[in-house]
């Protein structure tokens, strides 16, 4: 039987030519606050500096789109996003963090 033989093929690279300076667009970026809009753990934040009690996720978000502070974009559980985001910050900010945990699942705003 007659050995066959392998081709190697080669990638030829070519150079990237610039574009000149006037075709070049910068994109700006969108920034929510910018538009006057409030992030989840801010209106949260609010919505807990304004309560006199401890509030869940679930309590939190519907007070903050009763008051128009923030409204969920469609997602399924935003009270589970929000709950974790407010742990992360209590996580990363210690007493620093906006949030106090009172009980499971409750929180109120640090004084």
């Amino acid at each position: 039987m007659p050995a066959t033989k392998t081709r190697k093929t080669t990638k030829v690279k070519t150079a990237k030519v610039a574009k000149p300076a006037a075709e070049k667009k910068t994109k700006q970026p969108k920034s929510k606050k910018a538009e006057g809009k409030m992030s989840a753990l801010d209106a949260a934040a609010k919505v807990l500096a304004e309560s006199r009690e401890a509030l869940t996720t679930k309590e939190m978000v519907e007070a903050m789109a009763a008051k128009g502070y923030w409204k969920s974009p469609g997602g399924k559980t935003p009270e589970r996003t929000l709950y974790s985001a407010i742990l992360r910050e209590l996580n990363l900010k210690g007493n620093e963090s906006r949030f106090a945990k009172t009980e499971r699942g409750k929180f109120t705003a640090r004084k």
